[in-house]
């Protein structure tokens, strides 16, 4: 019996240890094990340098109409492990090579009772976890529903968070900083405010969820590849601090229709003891696909103006009239119709900014407001759909198309299809060809109001899969697409880069509707541009916003030179000046800066960062010896000290520094700056104030 009670007990060992799995990052800063619970259920734990930084974590899906879910009653039927390292170049980016090192670990499980199989895959990077599950075809399952994803994230102690709520339909929001256990508190005013929200849990927040621990480790949670599922948002278990998915349901309620063999989309957890490896990790591209354009030629980072500022401040209209009982849906007589006179898509104000563009350098002018049907949808019928094919009679396609093509300049598309994505779908090849035909290789699309026709969710599977069909059209005919409204970025730039920026977060335009945190851009590089670039529009000049509209009293909360280094730290191919003209011609020494400023690099420096506090960027231009450096600043004033051992040795240059004056404040002095010129090699340093939201910018030259 002794004997037997020892072998017992080895036995149990064992398995035990049959049943664990242990995979290491690369350098071993990381260790991953994966494990069986006593009932089959499959969980992982992560370590980073020996830290804990998430606790033992559940994994699995609930199915839909199911008698037994994908979550439990698991054996482990076989491993394989292997290493990967290979180095890529990204069409446009940060830099012009891209590491991708991992090791893996795919586990396959086996549930006996219904005998089906799923696979786990793990893929352990020297910046953090990648896991996605994988459903290989299979007898017993091949179509099934998902009700809810059960991925778990728990987490070592009250972090400190910055997030915004688990919204369906926007990511518009302010990011809120607050103890993971004051969460639940702070976001029942957020839901009450947004009457649009149409199920939600009071704990539930979005990725990419930014969180810092109380021994300054940065922790990331996103989701990585999106495509064919629905999007994931979190949800706090705030009595156990535990983070589990939570699916974006379609209008039905269903988290997810399925076919095997399929896979879902990695779930991704960035760790850093340092913040500047936050912003500088590639782990999210990845974790996607290579490019599937063979030639990507016609791509190109686009610096461009456009009739847009003056729209969204209320100085102008993106509808040709206001006399709508003359205009009815399908039936529109703009020969009876009157013009409104602030129509700001018309030939004369188009040409300004095509001149514009022209003499200072920028590639492109955004035109919004040109076709017919925002006099409906402004004023008639909120579900009117667009016409994207006819302008408006003060619009001239082809005179304005030649006009420009003479500047040498080229005119960026605008697509509003007002939620409704089927009549998109169906006129898409159309608008397209239309694109082709009048010298057009770039679009910004809207997705602005519920989802026509069933009333989806803007982030659910079908309309995720619409945004990815609308991708892979455009590159059919070699257009860029720039989404606004359309589901956060995961990486998907990497497989599409005709996909140059997204909106997908509270962005310039809000700076017009009442404002944004001064230090809303110290958070935005930690959360929403893990994913992807924005097309955040910065550049604006004139922060009080009723001398563009007098009816409107808003105010932009930040600094000239704040919005100057926007254009580093906010990486994206496509960089608007979202400015008038006219606000520009006022600043023309500050201007220049803009003017200078490259949209694609070959290396970035993260100098300094801290979360919703300041971050500092140096990047090469790309093709070039030229470096230019961005800081952002939050609420409260600091010196910033850098040095400029990125420079190549034995080189000169010149830097132009424009910095906030002593006296500047985003709210009180906004416009108050100086502008100095300095000689510089790598061994120079600089310490530069930088006011409340505020900051500095550089250029820096190499001297010929």
């Amino acid at each position: 019996m002794k004997n037997l009670f020892f072998a017992s007990l080895i036995l149990l060992a064992f398995s035990s240890i049959a049943e664990a799995q242990q995979l290491k990052s690369p350098e071993g800063k990381f260790v991953m094990e994966f494990s069986l619970q006593n009932d089959g259920t499959p969980t992982y734990n992560l370590k980073y340098k020996n830290k804990e930084v998430v606790k033992t974590s559940k994994l699995g899906l609930e199915l839909k109409d199911d008698k037994k879910s994908l979550l439990n009653d698991f054996t482990i039927a076989d491993t394989k492990t292997s290493t990967f390292d290979e180095t890529w170049k990204p069409v446009w980016g940060e830099v012009d090579h891209i590491r991708n090192h991992y090791n893996e670990l795919a586990v396959t499980l086996n549930q006996k009772s219904t005998d089906r199989q799923i696979v786990i895959r793990f893929r352990l990077f020297d910046d953090g976890l990648g896991f996605r599950y994988e459903f290989p075809a299979q007898k017993n399952l091949t179509y099934f529903v998902i009700k809810e994803e059960r991925s778990q994230f728990a987490m070592t102690g009250d972090h400190t968070a910055f997030w915004i709520p688990g919204d369906y339909d926007t990511q518009e929001y302010d990011y809120t900083k607050s103890k993971l256990s004051e969460i639940r508190g702070l976001s029942q005013k957020a839901y009450t405010a947004n009457v649009s929200q149409k199920s939600f849990s009071p704990t539930g927040v979005q990725t990419s969820l930014m969180l810092k621990t109380a021994d300054g480790i940065y922790i990331n949670l996103h989701e990585a590849a999106l495509i064919d599922y629905s999007c994931m948002h979190l949800n706090l278990d705030d009595k156990n601090l535990v983070f589990e998915s939570w699916l974006t349901p379609d209008a039905k309620g269903d988290k997810g229709h399925m076919q095997a063999p399929n896979h879902s989309p990695w779930r991704t957890i960035i760790v850093s003891d340092d913040a500047r490896e936050i912003l500088a990790s590639k782990m999210t591209y990845n974790l996607n696909d290579p490019s599937k354009i063979d030639n990507t030629s016609w791509i190109k980072p686009v610096k461009y103006v456009g009739v847009w500022w003056e729209m969204i401040t209320g100085k102008s209209s993106w509808s040709y009239t206001n006399d709508y009982p003359t205009v009815q849906l399908g039936v529109t007589d703009f020969a009876k119709a009157k013009p409104n006179g602030t129509h700001g898509a018309n030939n004369a104000n188009v040409k300004k900014y095509i001149d514009f563009a022209a003499a200072n350098g920028f590639d492109a002018v955004l035109v919004e407001g040109w076709n017919e049907g925002w006099e409906d949808w402004f004023g008639h019928s909120k579900d009117y759909v667009f016409d994207f094919l006819t302008p408006y009679p003060d619009f001239d396609v082809k005179g304005l198309h030649e006009y420009a093509k003479s500047k040498g300049v080229k005119i960026i598309m605008h697509h509003e299809t007002s939620g409704s994505v089927r009549n998109y779908e169906r006129h898409m090849d159309a608008a397209y060809k239309f694109m082709n035909d009048n010298g057009y290789d770039a679009v910004k699309s809207g997705y602005v109001g519920d989802i026509l026709p069933r009333g989806e969710n803007h982030y659910s599977q079908w309309i995720v899969n619409h945004y990815q069909y609308a991708i892979e059209k455009a590159a059919d005919y070699k257009i860029m697409v720039n989404a606004h409204e359309a589901v956060r970025p995961t990486g998907i730039a990497r497989t599409y880069p005709n996909l140059i920026g997204n909106e997908a977060a509270r962005g310039t335009e809000y700076q017009a509707f009442g404002g944004s945190k001064p230090n809303h851009v110290t958070v935005l590089p930690f959360t929403r541009l893990i994913g992807g670039p924005m097309d955040y529009t910065p550049g604006i000049f004139e922060m009080d916003i009723s001398k563009m509209n007098p009816d409107n009293k808003s105010h932009v909360n930040s600094t000239i030179c704040n919005q100057l280094a926007l254009y580093v730290t906010m990486y994206s191919p496509l960089q608007m000046a979202a400015d008038t003209p006219e606000n520009y011609n006022r600043f023309p020494d500050a201007f220049q800066f803009i003017k200078d400023v490259a949209v694609d690099w070959s290396e970035s420096k993260y100098i300094e960062a801290e979360p919703g506090d300041f971050i500092t960027v140096a990047r090469k231009a790309k093709g070039t010896n030229n470096w230019f450096v961005g800081n952002v600043n939050g609420e409260t004033p600091r010196t910033s000290n850098i040095d400029f051992s990125f420079l190549e040795k034995g080189k000169k240059y010149t830097a132009t520094i424009y910095a906030d004056a002593k006296d500047a404040h985003y709210k009180t002095n906004p416009q108050a700056y100086v502008i100095k010129k300095i000689a510089v090699t790598n061994k120079s340093k600089l310490s530069q104030f930088s006011a409340p939201g505020g900051g500095y910018a550089i250029s820096i030259i190499e001297n010929k």
